[in-house]
């Protein structure tokens, strides 16, 4: 089992000033039964790159060239958490703890309620 998630370009009227394209990374909560989203990132245009004087060579004796730059706000670690809590919950209320997880746990397999 694992996170059910949907990948959603947005559009222009949502975006930065000198943003080029940008997704929201949305995960499903099974428990609101809806979307939410858990990362925003954006491919921002040359023009903030221009202003900050970003350059990119790339080749010995090249010209220099603008570059275009990835932003990647992270994940959003309580709605993940969330995301994880609700779609791995059991039916006694425990948690089961997703395979990819178990090694940080120090090999607890099942979160329950004390």
């Amino acid at each position: 089992m694992s996170l059910h998630y949907r990948v959603v370009t947005l559009c222009t009227g949502d975006m930065g000033f000198a943003v080029a394209k940008t997704y929201d990374i949305e995960v499903w909560l099974p428990g609101q039964k809806m979307p939410i989203a858990r990362s925003h990132p954006a491919r921002t245009a040359a023009i903030s790159r221009r202003a900050a004087w970003m350059r990119a060579i790339r080749a010995k004796g090249g010209s220099p060239r603008i570059v275009h730059t990835l932003n990647g706000s992270g994940v959003a670690v309580g709605r993940a958490l969330i995301a994880v809590m609700e779609t791995y919950q059991q039916e006694d209320g425990s948690i089961a703890v997703p395979s990819a997880l178990t090694p940080y746990m120090g090999g607890i397999t099942k979160i329950e309620r004390m």
